[in-house]
C-alpha cells in the first residue's frame, strides 16, 4: 500500500551551516516502526537526489518517536553564503513530507495507516 508521510507524521528543519536538519515524528505511536522501517538513509538520500552534494545521516529517536536526518551539502554554503531562495532549510521538512513509503497491506492494516489518496 502506498502511504504519504504527510499522512502519518509531521516534521520540521532548520539549518547547521552548509547541512540541513529535518525532524521526522510520528503523529501516533504505533507510526513510529513503520517510519523506522521505511523511512531510511538511502530513501532519504535518493529522495533528494539533485537537490544535496553530501552525505545523508540518520539518527533514531524511538522514546520521542522521532527519526533526525543531516543532509549534508543541502544549503550551498549556508545562510549567509548561500543564493538559494531557502538558505535555511526550512522547505526540506514540506519536501520529506512528500515522500510516499510503500508499506505491506498486512503492516499497513494493522498499524492502521490511511493509504494515500
Amino acid at each position: 500500500m502506498h502511504v504519504r508521510l504527510v499522512d502519518i507524521a509531521h516534521a520540521r528543519s532548520g539549518d547547521k551551516g552548509d547541512t540541513a536538519n529535518v525532524g521526522l515524528i510520528a503523529l501516533r505511536p504505533q507510526w513510529y516502526a513503520v517510519l523506522d522501517r521505511y523511512v531510511t538513509r538511502d530513501r532519504v538520500a535518493q529522495h533528494f537526489a539533485g537537490q544535496i552534494h553530501g552525505d545523508v545521516v540518520r539518527f533514531e529517536l524511538p522514546n520521542l518517536g522521532a527519526l533526525n536526518f543531516l543532509l549534508h551539502g543541502a544549503l550551498d554554503g549556508g545562510g549567509t553564503l548561500s543564493l538559494k531562495t531557502d538558505a535555511q532549510g526550512k522547505v526540506y521538512s514540506t519536501a520529506l513530507l512528500r515522500m510516499v513509503i510503500d508499506v505491506s497491506d498486512a503492516e499497513a492494516a494493522a498499524a492502521q495507516l490511511p493509504p494515500a489518496p
